[in-house]
């Protein structure tokens, strides 16, 4: 007999950076700018549950590495959990952030990832102040984002993304990170003045 799926949904915002060029051309359908892809994003739940475990409050997040585009494959996470989270939030953030649950994103991204390293349960840092956001999963990873600037005149910028087929978000705003840094299990890298989306969205399944 076949087990139904729990029912799960949050809203939540969230935080993005990587190592393309501002904008991200995956966000076009098209290729990384380096050929490959190493990309963090954090999420703070502000409503949601998995059945009757409540996940509020709880924020989670990834890192990681894909060779060459993220549909390819072959990619490798790290997966890090709120360490405030009890037993059966932790679980049921587990069971999200895999795919195990069903749902987009995770469903998808599940596929294409080849190597799972061990999920980390950190104390995780989340600032939401638009172009001014940062947060920071355990003591070795984090990001802080500015506004982009015009090259000419150093103004700030204000671009929007709108990605109706989107499955991570459907709108973003973008910001520039100024820092984007890790070390975790063979994840090394730092990509200061990359690019970097903050949004909110609401997944389920």
């Amino acid at each position: 007999m076949t087990t139904a799926a729990v029912k799960w949904d949050i809203e939540a915002d969230y935080l993005q950076a990587c190592n393309c060029d501002f904008g991200c051309p995956c966000e076009f359908s098209a290729p990384p700018t380096l050929g490959y892809c190493e990309g963090i994003g954090v999420w703070r739940i502000q409503r949601g549950g998995y059945g009757e475990t409540r996940l509020e409050n709880l924020c989670f997040g990834f890192l990681a590495r894909w060779p060459k585009q993220i549909h390819e494959g072959n990619g490798t996470v790290a997966l890090f959990f709120d360490e405030r989270a009890n037993s059966q939030q932790r679980e049921a953030l587990l069971r999200i952030a895999t795919g195990q649950a069903g749902g987009l994103p995770f469903e998808i991204l599940a596929t294409t990832f080849t190597t799972l390293l061990e999920p980390r349960y950190v104390p995780i840092e989340f600032s939401l102040d638009g172009p001014h956001s940062a947060a920071k999963l355990g003591h070795n990873v984090r990001m802080a984002f500015e506004p982009i600037k015009n090259p000419v005149t150093g103004s700030p910028e204000v671009v929007r993304v709108n990605h109706a087929t989107g499955f991570v978000f459907k709108e973003a705003d973008c910001a520039a990170a100024k820092e984007f840094s890790a070390e975790v299990d063979g994840l090394k890298f730092s990509w200061p003045n990359k690019a970097a989306f903050f949004a909110k969205v609401s997944y389920g399944n």
